[in-house]
């Protein structure tokens, strides 16, 4: 059953830092009290209705937040997220252009400009949206080509900050429109990445740049010029996708860049069977790889289970939302994990536990945080909603009844407040 404690109380936009968030359930355990300073969680003690401060005469008492008894979870992290491409808050657009990789990369190209993309304004919509369903941080790809350059993560950076730290962000410098073919942009990461870019990505290196050994070849000697991450979109299955998921592995070991690589969807791990899947992801886990997904309906599943088994941190993330590539998407990465656990087959309390750990907890590292969880010394990002445990809340995604970011209420009851 649902809690029947009112509505948490929490101040409005101008009120300070969050001190004490009294009265919470973190991972639907013992009623807790957590207290906060400077953005992060400094202790979690057992909750005292009696305990002194809790209240004054006209309410809480300045940075004390009243959780009412309802469950938390750390806040939500969207490990792979295209913030610069939505058309979040525009008029609506309709679907056009061809399918597959490369119709899409052209309709894009043909219409970003007439919808002001990238802008900050439709970046901060959409940064919103998700900040008002609990995401708290984000690695978000960002375009990097010869048409917009670098301009794009100067976009984003702008529209982060106008959020005052609501959303803490990592960039990825996306080559969505290829590497090699697009003589250049290899430069552009470059410079990208000596702007301070925490990561670079690729795309495909067989299929859209036909030279799969070239692209990864100019990737990693950047990111071994520049200490960055190397991010790889790889939609190419089966063995095709297999052979370049190696090609990254044996660069990784011999760049010595372990725990800084990612495949993206990585369709390929999940279409693989038997040994040949076993052998490979054990290999992505002695390499350190990590693996995103975007729990695309239609897709072999990712197996979950034997990637954080071999040590293969796995991440979730929207994709795009709402942009020229599809119509669909809301931010909501909440009702993705739903998705994702349902994809997987997930049904036992302890799978719904994992699901909802891909989605916050355990994503701390593709943010750059060593930890990001309900625990003294994380950072203090919180999300409060009315479930009677964790299963229920992953397979209900209810209402955010309260959402927290670096010790500040940022979203209360579905209305952003910054």
């Amino acid at each position: 059953m649902s809690t029947t404690t009112p509505s948490p109380t929490a101040p409005g936009p101008a009120a300070g830092p969050v001190t004490v968030l009294r009265d919470v359930r973190p991972w639907g355990g013992e009623r807790s009290d957590l207290h906060v300073a400077d953005g992060v969680i400094t202790a979690v003690v057992p909750h005292d209705p009696a305990a002194q401060g809790a209240s004054t005469a006209e309410g809480a008492a300045p940075g004390v937040v009243d959780g009412g008894g309802l469950l938390a979870l750390p806040g939500l992290v969207n490990a792979h997220a295209h913030v610069d491409k939505s058309w979040w808050g525009k008029p609506w657009v309709s679907y056009g252009g061809e399918p597959g990789t490369q119709g899409r990369i052209a309709h894009e190209r043909a219409h970003r400009d007439e919808l002001g993309i990238p802008g900050v304004d439709v970046t901060l919509a959409v940064l919103r949206e998700s900040v008002r369903t609990g995401t708290t941080a984000v690695r978000s790809h960002v375009d990097v080509d010869l048409g917009v350059g670098v301009r794009g993560i100067e976009v984003v950076r702008e529209a982060v900050a106008a959020l005052g730290g609501a959303v803490h962000a990592e960039i990825v410098a996306f080559p969505q429109d290829g590497v090699l073919r697009r003589p250049g942009v290899l430069d552009l990461l470059d410079q990208a990445a000596a702007a301070g870019a925490e990561h670079i990505g690729g795309l495909d290196p067989a299929s859209i740049d036909r030279d799969p050994v070239g692209q990864l070849d100019g990737l990693f000697a950047i990111a071994e010029r520049r200490g960055v991450g190397i991010d790889v979109h790889l939609h190419d299955g089966g063995e095709l996708g297999a052979f370049q998921i190696e090609l990254m592995i044996d660069r990784t070991v011999r760049s010595s860049l372990q725990g800084k690589v990612n495949v993206a969807h990585g369709f390929a791990v999940g279409q693989l069977a038997g040994s040949r899947q076993a052998d490979l992801v054990a290999a992505m886990g002695d390499a350190g790889i990590t693996m995103t997904t975007v729990a695309p309906i239609g897709a072999a599943p990712l197996p979950l289970h034997a990637l954080r088994a071999a040590g293969v941190a796995v991440g979730l993330g929207t994709d795009g939302i709402r942009d020229l590539w599809s119509p669909y998407g809301t931010g909501d990465l909440l009702t993705l994990t739903t998705q994702l656990a349902r994809l997987s087959g997930f049904r036992r309390d302890e799978d719904l536990v994992t699901a909802a750990r891909i989605a916050s907890a355990d994503a701390a590292r593709f943010v750059g945080r060593p930890v990001h969880d309900l625990v003294v010394g994380a950072p203090a990002d919180v999300v409060l909603v009315d479930a009677q445990n964790v299963p229920d809340a992953v397979v209900r995604a209810p209402r955010r009844a309260l959402v927290i970011a670096a010790g500040r209420v940022v979203a209360r009851d579905g209305e952003v407040l910054v």
